[in-house]
């Protein structure tokens, strides 16, 4: 057994120092690696994939916490290293197929829809005319709708449109030739909010409502953190949209309407938690290590001999 633990990461920071603890609780040594210094060496009698420091032996499991972007053919490429390491036997926490079909919002949001997870209308193109008539349409019947970039988080890029705001044109960063669109959902003019719950293992572990002095309640764009519940309909909510995307952990994020009705918004597969873990007692980091270190299991001979 390998007692060392790649965590996949390019800013460790206060996410890193927590996991670095819980792994050391564990009896373990969580070392910071960046998928960019990973590669591929596919020649006869080596099992094809090198992690610095793993040349000799691979690791057991490696923990994901950043997949650092890039051009298109260098983010495949570090997909790929996640991809073969899962083949190569491997526990990969979370793999890089439930990476993908989270860092991607068009899919999330089409697995939400084909499961029946409540969520915003949604519509992507790359037809600026096709584009330019949902936003005429949906804002003419006085529903206001909101872009984002198809990859990013923290809610950086993220724009509302209504009738009198300018149509977005495929130069800006922020839609970069595709438009990915969603109808706006007012959680209360003045009192905006939406929730995020943690889940782990299929279970909701914590939860907290994100106050925001704008309709955007990231905490890294200044939303104020407030505990609640980690069950009733938000949690089961939280549960099938996990369920939805297959994933090990995430963090769901999820608005109520003035109405009342749930939908789920984002599903994040390498979620942020210090601001959850400031409003709930259970030991976030631990919980992740716990539930990584139980799924671990030996690699079959033939792998271990390629090593």
């Amino acid at each position: 057994m390998n007692y060392r633990i790649p965590v996949f990461t390019d800013d460790p920071g206060w996410h890193g120092k927590r996991l670095k603890e819980a792994f050391a609780a564990q009896g373990r040594e969580a070392v910071f690696i960046s998928l960019k210094d990973c590669f591929l060496d596919l020649v006869h009698g080596r099992p094809g994939v090198v992690i610095p420091g793993f040349e000799q032996n691979l690791p057991d499991g490696v923990f994901v916490r950043g997949v650092p972007g890039g051009t298109l053919q260098q983010v495949i490429a570090r997909l790929d290293i996640l991809h073969a390491l899962k083949m190569l036997g491997v526990t990969v926490y979370n793999d890089g197929p439930a990476v993908e079909r989270t860092v991607d919002k068009a899919m999330t949001s089409f697995l939400l829809h084909h499961h029946g997870v409540s969520t915003p209308s949604t519509w992507v193109c790359e037809s600026r005319a096709h584009a330019q008539s949902v936003i005429l349409r949906e804002t003419m019947a006085g529903r206001a709708l909101v872009i984002k970039p198809l990859f990013g988080s923290q809610g950086q890029g993220v724009r509302r449109l209504d009738i009198e705001s300018p149509f977005p044109v495929p130069m800006e960063a922020h839609v970069d030739g595709l438009y990915y669109l969603q109808s706006y959902i007012d959680s209360g003019e003045g009192e905006w909010h939406d929730h995020r719950v943690f889940i782990i293992n299929g279970r909701a572990v914590g939860a907290m409502i994100r106050h925001g002095s704008s309709w955007v309640n990231n905490v890294a764009q200044g939303g104020r953190c407030e505990f609640i519940p980690a069950d009733g309909d938000i949690a089961e909510l939280a549960l099938a949209a996990a369920k939805a995307v297959d994933i090990d952990y995430c963090g769901v994020d999820i608005i109520r309407d003035r109405g009342g009705r749930l939908y789920v918004l984002e599903v994040n597969s390498i979620p942020a938690w210090k601001g959850l873990q400031g409003v709930v007692d259970l030991d976030i980091a631990a919980a992740l290590v716990g539930d990584f270190l139980s799924k671990i299991r030996p690699r079959c001979d033939s792998m271990a001999a390629a090593v």
